[in-house]
């Protein structure tokens, strides 16, 4: 792997980010050139440099050209295992709908049955509105974020070690892991939210709520509005930095533990994977359960 503990947690906690280098042409650009994600360095032992000429789309070698990228760069380890773990979803549940049975069920329809009966009832409890379409929203963002946030037990070097070997810079492997990633979550439910509250209540009663909560005089209007807006705003940022802040952390512990000697590895590794038994899906369930939350208050008609 990486040459110290430095580039090693840069290794392992940096994305993979894809976009473009903006070069202005005034002066040269050059970058490292890299060979199966090695340094490659002249016969005089300076690192070899190849030029850039006019924008440039490429992988990112380092954060500044991350940085450099701006907006429209793309996490292209984010992205692709969360379409990885989106389709793994899809095809689990196909195929325990395919071979379902009346008779003595497998144990993936078991284990099937049992989530969708588990998010039925979560959604029966906390939803108070009529909508068919929040039972299998919270069944898929519960399913997703959990096997998103599952990834985490796979040991800490396999795949970012297998990136590293096929000459990649950067790879972070958690999706929930990157604020990118918890954030999309996030802002999908809040359209959501906005949508189902302006079509339960119209746009006057939407903006009713807005400025007449929760001191129903015209006086306090800036006030509330302020206080509700803001309300607003913060809940979709809530969603995605307890999410990203958990995943975080415990990826930031894994990859610590990894840099100990050998046999202190095995001393904390364990305890800490089996805590996360606990704390994958406990996180799922808290997303699930706030967006059904913040759904059911959308759909109150004061």
């Amino acid at each position: 792997m990486a040459g110290n503990s430095q580039e090693y947690i840069a290794h392992h906690l940096t994305n993979l980010t894809y976009g473009k280098l903006t070069i202005d042409g005034s002066e040269p650009y050059y970058r490292k050139v890299y060979k199966d994600g090695v340094q490659v360095f002249n016969e005089d032992g300076s690192p070899q440099l190849e030029e850039l000429n006019g924008d440039t789309w490429t992988l990112a070698r380092n954060s500044q050209e991350a940085q450099d990228m701006g907006f429209m760069a793309f996490h292209v380890d984010s992205i692709g295992w969360s379409l990885l773990m989106g389709l793994l979803f899809a095809w689990l549940f196909r195929k325990a709908a395919k071979s379902a049975t009346s008779g003595v069920p497998g144990k993936l329809q078991n284990v099937v049955e049992t989530v969708v009966e588990f998010v039925d009832n979560t959604v029966k409890e906390t939803f108070h509105g009529r909508n068919p379409l929040v039972a299998p929203l919270a069944l898929t963002i519960f399913v997703w974020v959990f096997l998103m946030n599952s990834l985490k037990w796979i040991p800490v070097d396999i795949i970012p070690g297998i990136a590293h070997a096929a000459g990649l810079p950067f790879f972070k492997i958690v999706p929930t892991a990157d604020p990118n990633g918890t954030l999309g979550l996030s802002l999908g439910v809040f359209l959501l939210i906005i949508f189902y509250s302006i079509k339960v209540k119209g746009v006057g009663g939407f903006a009713k709520e807005l400025s007449l909560t929760p001191f129903n005089h015209p006086i306090a209007i800036p006030f509330n509005l302020f206080l509700e807006v803001l309300g607003l705003l913060t809940k979709p940022l809530s969603l995605a930095l307890r999410l990203f802040g958990n995943m975080y952390a415990g990826e930031v512990v894994f990859i610590l533990i990894a840099l100990l000697p050998f046999y202190l590895q095995w001393v904390l590794n364990v305890p800490w994977a089996i805590f996360h038994i606990l704390v994958i899906p406990l996180q799922a369930f808290i997303f699930m359960v706030l967006t059904i939350v913040y759904l059911s208050q959308a759909h109150e008609d004061h």
